[in-house]
């Protein structure tokens, strides 16, 4: 995610949770009734009851089918303006409510995750708010909540692409995700929730080393040095707390943390999220830290005048001085701290080209 809050008030959203919980709530009401409730209204898990227009609406043939367009606000959210479609029957008696996966919402190919191997991709807590929707809404009817909810989103499958469900083992669509239902904007969570489900599904699959990279070049770098499988890369991005965090309570053999000199220096310095709006590499530290290792005054002075982690590298290779092993040497430190002793820790720095230049 390159972009980031920006510094204006900003409009919240829906999950696609809360969306497929408005669908199937309208579609079992109008099965039931008859009749589709347009807005529908919902209650979401902290009390919230926000109404949905449908954009679609269908009853025919024992089935009723019924739609919602996402609005996230003003998160940068890849589900944003996709069409939620929720299609109810009634089910066999005693069966309860079950889930079915329709066109672009995925199915789960891995063990790890909260759902079992075979079963749509829709999280628990949406699947627990459908559930209590189907139920009450029966209760009002005098039926029992007997019903099999397919839920869809039309494009869904080409959308997954730009999201980490391939590495999760997600495959043939998105997922069905949120646990308020309520889109903070710029919170992150899905990233967050995908590094999370990342390390679930490498312990699952009894894998003992992980690598979480910065970037693409830094990802296919240590891919490459360790010939790791795609299971085992973790898309830290900006988000080394997210991962590091995690590990503390959910360790793993092994960690390498990859990236460019840049975000690791701002790690270093004790930064958990390395983006640009959230934390700045503070270069009179840069260059006092250098002191540590011979760098006389000319040198510490230039560095901390360098506009770019890169000129600092520049005058510091001048000087014969190892900028990049130091940066490895404090980015470990810091993410030992966070992590734990649980997990065994390597830093490997990049340059641009994806050749190693620092390694602790």
């Amino acid at each position: 995610m390159a972009e980031r809050k920006p510094k204006t008030a900003l409009r919240k959203g829906w999950t696609t949770g809360a969306c497929a919980l408005a669908a199937a709530s309208a579609a079992w009401k109008a099965l039931l009734t008859g009749g589709f409730p347009d807005p529908v209204g919902v209650r979401l898990p902290k009390g919230e009851m926000p109404s949905f227009p449908l954009s679609r609406k269908e009853l025919a043939n024992g089935h009723a089918t019924a739609g919602i367009v996402k609005d996230a606000g003003d998160d940068p959210d890849v589900t944003h303006g996709a069409e939620i479609v929720v299609t109810v029957t009634r089910g066999a008696p005693g069966t309860g409510v079950v889930f079915k996966a329709g066109p672009g919402v995925g199915t789960v190919t891995r063990p790890g995750l909260a759902l079992s191997v075979g079963e749509a991709a829709i999280n628990p807590k949406p699947r627990q708010m459908i559930a209590d929707a189907i139920r009450d809404i029966a209760h009002e009817c005098a039926v029992a909540p007997d019903a099999v909810v397919t839920v869809s989103i039309p494009g869904g499958e080409e959308l997954a692409k730009k999201t980490m469900n391939g590495r999760l083992g997600i495959q043939g669509g998105l997922s069905v995700l949120g646990t308020t239902g309520i889109v903070i904007p710029y919170s992150c969570a899905s990233w967050i929730h995908s590094i999370h489900r990342g390390i679930d599904v490498a312990r699952a699959a009894g894998l003992t080393h992980v690598a979480g990279a910065t970037g693409k070049t830094s990802e296919a770098a240590v891919q490459k040095m360790y010939d790791l499988p795609e299971i085992a890369l973790i898309d830290m991005g900006d988000f080394a707390g997210g991962l590091l965090k995690y590990l503390a309570k959910h360790p793993i053999g092994k960690l390498t943390v990859a990236g460019g000199l840049g975000k690791l220096a701002k790690l270093g310095q004790g930064h958990l999220d390395l983006h640009s709006s959230r934390s700045r590499l503070d270069m009179k530290k840069l260059a006092s830290a250098l002191g540590d290792l011979g760098a006389d005054a000319a040198t510490r002075e230039r560095i901390e005048g360098a506009n770019t982690a890169h000129e600092a590298l520049e005058v510091a290779a001048a000087a014969g001085i190892d900028l990049a092993g130091l940066v490895a040497k404090r980015a470990r430190e810091v993410a030992l701290a966070s992590a734990g002793t649980g997990t065994e820790i390597e830093v490997l720095v990049f340059d641009r080209a994806g050749k190693l230049i620092g390694r602790a």
